[in-house]
Protein backbone atom coordinates (compact mmCIF):
# COMPACT_ATOMS: atom_id res chain seq x y z
CA UNK A 1 0.00 0.00 0.00
CA UNK A 2 1.11 3.12 -1.09
CA UNK A 3 0.45 6.31 1.69
CA UNK A 4 0.61 9.99 1.10
CA UNK A 5 2.41 12.07 2.83
CA UNK A 6 1.18 15.38 2.88
CA UNK A 7 -3.56 15.93 3.06
CA UNK A 8 -4.87 15.16 -1.08
CA UNK A 9 -6.08 19.00 -0.58
CA UNK A 10 -2.86 20.66 -0.72
CA UNK A 11 -1.64 18.64 -3.47
CA UNK A 12 -3.98 18.80 -6.51
CA UNK A 13 -3.30 16.29 -9.16
CA UNK A 14 -0.83 17.06 -11.58
CA UNK A 15 -2.37 17.02 -15.27
CA UNK A 16 1.77 15.87 -16.39
CA UNK A 17 1.84 12.79 -14.30
CA UNK A 18 -2.62 11.94 -15.05
CA UNK A 19 -1.26 11.99 -18.66
CA UNK A 20 1.25 9.56 -18.78
CA UNK A 21 -0.35 7.25 -16.61
CA UNK A 22 -3.46 7.56 -18.51
CA UNK A 23 -1.17 6.60 -21.55
CA UNK A 24 0.38 2.98 -19.41
CA UNK A 25 -3.83 2.43 -18.31
CA UNK A 26 -4.51 2.22 -22.13
CA UNK A 27 -1.78 -0.06 -23.48
CA UNK A 28 -1.31 -1.74 -20.20
CA UNK A 29 2.49 -1.78 -20.25
CA UNK A 30 5.56 0.78 -20.14
CA UNK A 31 7.11 -0.20 -22.89
CA UNK A 32 4.47 0.75 -25.42
CA UNK A 33 3.66 3.78 -23.52
CA UNK A 34 7.17 5.45 -22.90
CA UNK A 35 7.59 4.87 -26.64
CA UNK A 36 4.70 6.92 -27.75
CA UNK A 37 5.72 9.51 -24.77
CA UNK A 38 9.29 9.82 -26.27
CA UNK A 39 10.40 9.11 -22.60
CA UNK A 40 12.47 6.00 -20.85
CA UNK A 41 10.82 3.42 -19.39
CA UNK A 42 12.79 4.56 -16.06
CA UNK A 43 11.34 8.05 -16.16
CA UNK A 44 7.81 7.19 -16.71
CA UNK A 45 7.86 4.61 -14.10
CA UNK A 46 8.91 7.51 -11.32
CA UNK A 47 6.45 9.31 -12.78
CA UNK A 48 3.47 6.95 -12.22
CA UNK A 49 5.20 6.16 -8.47
CA UNK A 50 4.94 9.81 -8.07
CA UNK A 51 1.18 9.69 -8.43
CA UNK A 52 0.69 6.95 -6.37
CA UNK A 53 2.14 8.67 -2.99
CA UNK A 54 0.14 11.60 -4.34
CA UNK A 55 -3.45 9.96 -4.33
CA UNK A 56 -1.95 7.34 -1.94
CA UNK A 57 -2.69 4.17 -3.69
CA UNK A 58 -1.08 1.61 -5.61
CA UNK A 59 -2.65 1.86 -9.81
CA UNK A 60 -1.13 -0.77 -11.12
CA UNK A 61 0.15 -4.36 -10.67
CA UNK A 62 3.09 -5.14 -11.79
CA UNK A 63 3.98 -8.95 -12.58
CA UNK A 64 7.41 -9.11 -14.66
CA UNK A 65 6.45 -7.26 -17.97
CA UNK A 66 3.06 -7.64 -17.26
CA UNK A 67 0.85 -4.72 -15.57
CA UNK A 68 -3.09 -4.41 -14.66
CA UNK A 69 -4.92 -1.65 -13.23
CA UNK A 70 -5.62 -2.00 -9.56
CA UNK A 71 -8.83 -1.13 -8.48
CA UNK A 72 -7.79 2.60 -7.81
CA UNK A 73 -6.21 2.74 -10.50
CA UNK A 74 -9.76 1.61 -12.49
CA UNK A 75 -10.98 4.54 -10.42
CA UNK A 76 -8.66 6.81 -11.78
CA UNK A 77 -8.09 5.68 -14.93
CA UNK A 78 -11.91 6.11 -15.68
CA UNK A 79 -11.97 9.59 -14.99
CA UNK A 80 -9.06 11.30 -16.03
CA UNK A 81 -10.15 11.18 -20.34
CA UNK A 82 -12.75 13.71 -18.85
CA UNK A 83 -10.02 15.46 -16.57
CA UNK A 84 -7.52 16.15 -19.33
CA UNK A 85 -10.55 16.30 -21.93
CA UNK A 86 -11.65 19.61 -19.90
CA UNK A 87 -8.15 20.76 -18.91
CA UNK A 88 -7.57 21.05 -22.93
CA UNK A 89 -11.24 22.88 -23.11
CA UNK A 90 -10.32 25.47 -20.48
CA UNK A 91 -6.77 26.10 -22.68
CA UNK A 92 -8.74 26.15 -26.02
CA UNK A 93 -11.75 28.39 -24.76
CA UNK A 94 -8.73 30.65 -22.74
CA UNK A 95 -6.57 31.10 -25.96
CA UNK A 96 -9.68 31.82 -27.79
CA UNK A 97 -10.80 34.62 -25.51
CA UNK A 98 -7.23 36.51 -25.42
CA UNK A 99 -6.67 35.83 -29.13
CA UNK A 100 -10.59 37.54 -29.14
CA UNK A 101 -11.27 34.79 -31.70
CA UNK A 102 -14.42 32.50 -31.82
CA UNK A 103 -15.27 29.75 -33.77
CA UNK A 104 -18.45 28.00 -33.92
CA UNK A 105 -20.49 25.60 -31.88
CA UNK A 106 -20.19 22.61 -32.82
CA UNK A 107 -22.86 19.85 -32.73
CA UNK A 108 -22.76 16.69 -33.35
CA UNK A 109 -25.61 14.17 -34.18
CA UNK A 110 -25.47 10.31 -34.92
CA UNK A 111 -27.49 9.48 -38.31
CA UNK A 112 -30.59 8.55 -36.84
CA UNK A 113 -31.07 11.81 -35.62
CA UNK A 114 -31.79 14.10 -38.84
CA UNK A 115 -30.26 17.07 -39.77
CA UNK A 116 -33.47 18.62 -39.73
CA UNK A 117 -34.13 17.59 -36.22
CA UNK A 118 -30.41 19.65 -35.46
CA UNK A 119 -32.03 22.31 -37.14
CA UNK A 120 -35.08 22.75 -35.44
CA UNK A 121 -33.13 22.77 -32.45
CA UNK A 122 -30.36 25.16 -33.16
CA UNK A 123 -32.84 27.66 -34.59
CA UNK A 124 -34.58 27.69 -31.48
CA UNK A 125 -31.84 29.08 -29.82
CA UNK A 126 -30.29 31.14 -32.08
CA UNK A 127 -33.52 33.29 -31.99
CA UNK A 128 -32.14 34.19 -28.58
CA UNK A 129 -28.30 34.11 -29.34
CA UNK A 130 -28.34 35.99 -33.04
CA UNK A 131 -24.61 36.27 -32.50
CA UNK A 132 -23.89 32.70 -32.34
CA UNK A 133 -22.66 30.60 -35.17
CA UNK A 134 -23.43 26.81 -35.46
CA UNK A 135 -22.11 24.09 -37.55
CA UNK A 136 -24.15 20.37 -37.34
CA UNK A 137 -21.54 17.94 -38.04
CA UNK A 138 -23.02 13.63 -38.54
CA UNK A 139 -21.30 11.15 -36.81
CA UNK A 140 -20.65 7.38 -36.18
CA UNK A 141 -22.15 6.46 -32.19
CA UNK A 142 -19.18 5.20 -31.18
CA UNK A 143 -17.37 8.28 -32.35
CA UNK A 144 -19.41 11.04 -30.28
CA UNK A 145 -17.48 10.43 -27.05
CA UNK A 146 -13.72 10.53 -28.55
CA UNK A 147 -15.06 13.75 -30.47
CA UNK A 148 -16.11 15.83 -27.67
CA UNK A 149 -12.54 14.26 -26.25
CA UNK A 150 -10.66 15.91 -28.73
CA UNK A 151 -12.75 19.00 -28.91
CA UNK A 152 -13.83 18.35 -32.39
CA UNK A 153 -17.95 19.22 -31.62
CA UNK A 154 -18.81 20.71 -28.40
CA UNK A 155 -21.94 19.10 -27.46
CA UNK A 156 -23.09 15.19 -29.02
CA UNK A 157 -26.40 14.40 -29.82
CA UNK A 158 -27.70 10.38 -30.17
CA UNK A 159 -30.76 8.66 -29.32
CA UNK A 160 -29.83 7.35 -25.80
CA UNK A 161 -31.20 7.41 -22.32
CA UNK A 162 -28.01 5.81 -20.49
CA UNK A 163 -25.49 8.34 -19.24
CA UNK A 164 -21.53 7.79 -19.78
CA UNK A 165 -19.68 7.15 -16.69
CA UNK A 166 -17.33 10.18 -17.92
CA UNK A 167 -19.84 12.62 -19.59
CA UNK A 168 -22.44 14.98 -18.71
CA UNK A 169 -25.78 14.02 -20.33
CA UNK A 170 -29.67 15.02 -20.41
CA UNK A 171 -32.68 14.01 -22.70
CA UNK A 172 -33.71 17.12 -24.27
CA UNK A 173 -36.23 16.79 -27.20
CA UNK A 174 -38.52 13.73 -28.39
CA UNK A 175 -39.81 12.81 -32.08
CA UNK A 176 -42.26 10.48 -32.76
CA UNK A 177 -41.49 7.29 -35.11
CA UNK A 178 -42.91 6.77 -38.92
CA UNK A 179 -42.08 4.52 -40.93
CA UNK A 180 -40.40 4.13 -44.30
CA UNK A 181 -41.24 2.56 -47.46
CA UNK A 182 -40.36 2.28 -51.02
CA UNK A 183 -42.65 4.10 -53.25
CA UNK A 184 -43.80 0.57 -54.67
CA UNK A 185 -44.20 -1.00 -51.45
CA UNK A 186 -47.47 -3.03 -50.64
CA UNK A 187 -47.84 -0.12 -47.82
CA UNK A 188 -46.94 2.86 -49.77
CA UNK A 189 -51.14 3.59 -50.50
CA UNK A 190 -51.78 3.72 -46.42
CA UNK A 191 -51.79 6.53 -44.64
CA UNK A 192 -51.31 5.30 -41.76
CA UNK A 193 -49.86 1.63 -40.10
CA UNK A 194 -50.02 0.04 -37.56
CA UNK A 195 -46.74 -2.20 -35.70
CA UNK A 196 -48.71 -5.06 -36.79
CA UNK A 197 -48.58 -4.22 -40.25
CA UNK A 198 -44.83 -4.97 -39.88
CA UNK A 199 -44.50 -8.05 -38.65
CA UNK A 200 -43.32 -9.67 -41.32
CA UNK A 201 -41.73 -7.00 -42.75
CA UNK A 202 -37.59 -6.90 -42.63
CA UNK A 203 -36.78 -3.86 -40.46
CA UNK A 204 -33.32 -1.75 -41.87
CA UNK A 205 -31.41 -0.62 -38.69
CA UNK A 206 -27.62 0.57 -38.37
CA UNK A 207 -26.19 -1.42 -35.74
CA UNK A 208 -27.33 -5.30 -34.51
CA UNK A 209 -29.40 -5.31 -30.79
CA UNK A 210 -26.89 -4.44 -27.82
CA UNK A 211 -24.64 -2.24 -29.88
CA UNK A 212 -27.42 0.62 -30.14
CA UNK A 213 -29.51 1.89 -28.34
CA UNK A 214 -31.84 3.01 -30.95
CA UNK A 215 -32.04 -0.78 -32.02
CA UNK A 216 -32.96 -1.88 -28.81
CA UNK A 217 -35.61 0.61 -28.76
CA UNK A 218 -37.23 -0.34 -31.94
CA UNK A 219 -36.93 -4.16 -30.70
CA UNK A 220 -38.64 -3.55 -27.64
CA UNK A 221 -41.12 -1.61 -29.53
CA UNK A 222 -41.86 -4.50 -31.54
CA UNK A 223 -41.68 -6.82 -29.04
CA UNK A 224 -44.42 -5.11 -27.01
CA UNK A 225 -46.52 -5.06 -30.58
CA UNK A 226 -46.31 -9.23 -29.92
CA UNK A 227 -43.74 -10.30 -32.83
CA UNK A 228 -39.45 -10.46 -33.00
CA UNK A 229 -38.35 -8.50 -35.49
CA UNK A 230 -36.01 -9.68 -38.79
CA UNK A 231 -33.30 -6.50 -38.18
CA UNK A 232 -31.35 -6.23 -41.17
CA UNK A 233 -27.95 -3.68 -41.06
CA UNK A 234 -28.12 -1.53 -43.69
CA UNK A 235 -24.84 -1.59 -45.63
CA UNK A 236 -24.40 1.73 -46.86
CA UNK A 237 -23.59 3.58 -43.69
CA UNK A 238 -23.88 7.57 -42.79
CA UNK A 239 -27.01 8.19 -44.83
CA UNK A 240 -30.42 9.39 -43.55
CA UNK A 241 -32.28 6.74 -42.27
CA UNK A 242 -34.78 6.86 -44.95
CA UNK A 243 -32.70 5.41 -47.32
CA UNK A 244 -32.92 2.43 -46.42
CA UNK A 245 -36.26 1.64 -47.77
CA UNK A 246 -35.35 2.62 -51.62
CA UNK A 247 -34.45 -0.67 -52.62
CA UNK A 248 -37.95 -2.12 -51.62
CA UNK A 249 -36.41 -5.22 -49.47
CA UNK A 250 -37.06 -2.97 -46.35
CA UNK A 251 -39.01 -1.00 -44.23
CA UNK A 252 -37.20 1.60 -41.88
CA UNK A 253 -38.11 3.49 -38.24
CA UNK A 254 -37.73 7.20 -39.15
CA UNK A 255 -38.36 10.19 -37.88
CA UNK A 256 -39.02 12.52 -40.79
CA UNK A 257 -41.97 13.98 -41.99
CA UNK A 258 -45.03 12.14 -43.14
CA UNK A 259 -45.07 11.93 -47.52
CA UNK A 260 -42.34 11.27 -50.12
CA UNK A 261 -38.61 11.37 -49.93
CA UNK A 262 -35.59 11.13 -51.54
CA UNK A 263 -37.56 12.55 -54.55
CA UNK A 264 -40.49 10.45 -54.33
CA UNK A 265 -38.74 6.98 -54.25
CA UNK A 266 -39.49 6.36 -50.50
CA UNK A 267 -42.84 7.39 -48.75
CA UNK A 268 -42.57 8.24 -45.32
CA UNK A 269 -46.33 6.68 -43.60
CA UNK A 270 -47.50 7.73 -39.72
CA UNK A 271 -47.26 4.98 -37.26
CA UNK A 272 -50.31 4.45 -35.28
CA UNK A 273 -49.79 5.10 -31.28
CA UNK A 274 -46.00 5.98 -32.35
CA UNK A 275 -43.51 5.66 -29.98
CA UNK A 276 -41.03 8.91 -28.99
CA UNK A 277 -37.34 8.15 -28.90
CA UNK A 278 -35.33 10.17 -27.06
CA UNK A 279 -32.81 12.87 -28.13
CA UNK A 280 -30.17 13.16 -25.67
CA UNK A 281 -27.24 15.49 -25.30
CA UNK A 282 -23.74 14.84 -24.27
CA UNK A 283 -21.13 16.82 -23.43
CA UNK A 284 -17.85 17.02 -21.43
CA UNK A 285 -18.29 16.81 -17.50
CA UNK A 286 -16.32 20.02 -15.46
CA UNK A 287 -16.65 22.39 -18.31
CA UNK A 288 -18.02 26.00 -18.63
CA UNK A 289 -19.81 26.80 -21.88
CA UNK A 290 -22.40 29.70 -21.84
CA UNK A 291 -23.50 28.51 -25.41
CA UNK A 292 -24.20 25.16 -24.51
CA UNK A 293 -26.09 26.57 -21.09
CA UNK A 294 -28.41 28.51 -23.23
CA UNK A 295 -29.05 25.46 -25.59
CA UNK A 296 -29.88 23.33 -22.22
CA UNK A 297 -31.85 26.10 -21.18
CA UNK A 298 -34.35 26.49 -24.15
CA UNK A 299 -34.11 22.87 -24.72
CA UNK A 300 -35.30 22.00 -21.39
CA UNK A 301 -37.76 24.86 -20.92
CA UNK A 302 -41.31 24.20 -19.64
CA UNK A 303 -43.49 22.62 -22.75
CA UNK A 304 -40.24 22.84 -25.15
CA UNK A 305 -40.62 18.52 -25.57
CA UNK A 306 -44.29 18.97 -25.79
CA UNK A 307 -43.60 21.69 -28.93
CA UNK A 308 -41.18 19.77 -30.15
CA UNK A 309 -43.48 16.68 -30.47
CA UNK A 310 -46.14 18.93 -31.51
CA UNK A 311 -43.83 20.68 -34.26
CA UNK A 312 -43.08 17.00 -35.49
CA UNK A 313 -46.36 15.66 -36.00
CA UNK A 314 -47.83 18.96 -37.26
CA UNK A 315 -45.37 20.29 -39.74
Amino acid sequence: MVHADVSLSDRPLDLHRIKQFQCVASHLGFTRAAEELHLSQQSLSSTVQQLEKQVGATLFNRSGRKVSLTPAGIVLSNGAAAILAAADALARQTHEAGKGASRPFVLGHTPAITAEEVFDLIESVQRRAPEASFTARQIFPDQLAPSLYDGTIDVALRRGVATPHDLAAAVIAYHPVRIAVAHDHRLAAHTIVTLADLRYEKIAVWAPPGASYYTDFILSTCRRAGFEPEFVVNPIQGTPPVTAAVNGRCVAFVTEHVGPALGGRVIVLDLEDAPLPPTQALWLSHTVSPIRDLLMAVWRAPGKRDRLVLESCCP
